[in-house]
C-alpha cells in the first residue's frame, strides 16, 4: 500500500488542512511543516477549545496514519503510558513449568518476561512498524501529569526509544509524528519543549473564525454565522472566568441550526448560553440588559461592514 506523501511547502501543508476543514494560519501550517519534514515532535500550547487536539486528528486522517492517543492526568504513571507486564498470564505459565517438570528457573523467568506477556500502552504502540506509515502519537495536555512524567517522556521524544530493564531498549525503526498539547496551567519543564518544536495555538480572527464554522458546521445561515462569530468575539474581550474557545463557537452555531435559527435575538441567546459558556458565573454576568446591548453593537458593526 502506497503511503500518502508528507507535503513539501507550506502551502501544501495548508492545503492539507483545509482538505480536512482545519483552517490554520499560515504560522502553524509553517511549524507543523518543519516538523513533519525534520521528525520534531510538535508541542502546542493555548487556551482550551482552540484547535491543538484536533492538529493531530486532522494528521492522522489526512495522511492515513493511525492515530494513538495518550490522554494525560493526574497520577499517570509507566504501566499506563508505557507498558505493564500481564502478571496473571505470567502465573499461570510459571504454575504449568512447574507442573510439566520444568526446574529451569533462568529459562523460566527469561520466558515469562518475553514480549508475548507484555501489554503495550500508547507510547509503545506508537515506536512498532506499521505498513500504513509511522502513527500520529498524541500526547494530549501533558500538563496534567507531574515532573516525573515529563522527565520520563523525555527519551521517547529525543530517540523515540523506551527501555524496558527486562527486554532491554525498545526503538522505533521510523519516528512516529508526535504532537503534545498543553491548556497551560502549569509550566512544562524547558527540557521537554527543547526537544520539540513550539507554537502557541490563539483564538482565530473574527474571519477565519467564520471560515471554520462555515466549514465545520455547513447548515448554518449565512446571516447567523456571521452574528455567531461577531457575538463570540465580542464576548472574549469580556471579563469572564473562561472565554468560548472555537469549540463552544461550533456547538453554539450547531445548537441554533438544530433550533432553525436565521438570525440572533436577546431572548435566544440568553436560552442558549449553557451550550457557548460552562460556568454559571460567566452566565450570571450575562444579564438580559448585557446580551441585549452586546448583540445590539454587534448588528451596528455587522451593517457598518457591510
Amino acid at each position: 500500500m502506497a503511503l500518502t506523501p508528507l507535503p513539501g511547502s507550506i502551502d501544501e501543508t495548508l492545503a492539507l488542512l483545509a482538505k480536512a476543514d482545519y483552517i490554520a494560519d499560515r504560522s502553524l501550517a509553517t511549524v507543523l511543516y518543519l516538523a513533519l519534514r525534520m521528525g520534531r515532535p510538535l508541542f502546542v500550547e493555548g487556551e482550551a477549545g482552540v484547535g491543538k487536539t484536533e492538529i493531530a486528528k486532522v494528521l492522522s486522517g489526512a495522511l492515513g496514519r493511525r492515530l494513538i492517543r495518550l490522554q494525560c492526568y493526574e497520577g499517570l504513571d509507566v504501566a499506563a503510558a508505557v507498558y505493564e507486564w500481564n502478571y496473571a498470564a505470567q502465573m499461570i505459565a510459571i504454575r504449568l513449568a512447574e507442573a510439566e517438570g520444568e526446574g529451569d528457573r533462568a529459562r523460566i523467568e527469561h520466558d515469562v518476561f518475553s514480549e508475548r506477556f507484555l501489554i503495550k500502552r500508547p507510547l509503545l504502540q506508537a515506536l512498532e512498524p506499521d505498513p500504513a506509515g509511522p502513527p500520529v502519537l498524541l500526547i494530549d495536555e501533558i500538563d496534567r501529569t507531574d515532573e516525573a512524567f515529563e522527565a520520563f517522556l523525555l527519551e521517547v521524544l529525543a530517540d523515540f526509544q523506551v527501555t524496558v530493564p527486562e527486554l532491554g531498549t525498545i526503538k522505533a525503526p521510523h519516528p512516529p509524528i508526535v504532537v503534545v498539547t498543553s491548556n497551560r496551567t502549569r509550566e512544562v519543564h524547558d527540557a521537554l519543549k527543547r526537544r520539540c518544536l513550539y507554537h502557541w495555538v490563539d483564538y482565530p480572527n473574527a474571519a477565519r473564525e467564520l471560515k471554520i464554522v462555515r466549514a465545520k458546521v455547513p447548515g448554518v445561515a449565512k446571516k447567523l454565522s456571521e452574528q455567531v462569530v461577531a457575538f463570540v468575539q465580542a464576548l472574549r474581550k469580556e471579563d469572564l472566568f473562561k472565554v468560548p474557545g472555537v469549540a463552544e463557537t461550533l456547538d453554539w452555531a450547531s445548537a441554533l441550526t438544530e433550533l432553525d435559527v436565521v438570525a440572533l435575538d436577546p431572548a435566544t441567546v440568553s436560552d442558549t448560553l449553557g451550550t457557548l459558556l460552562k460556568y454559571q458565573d460567566d452566565i450570571a454576568r450575562l444579564d438580559n440588559s448585557k446580551v441585549k446591548a452586546l448583540l445590539d453593537e454587534v448588528k451596528a458593526d455587522l451593517r457598518a461592514a457591510e
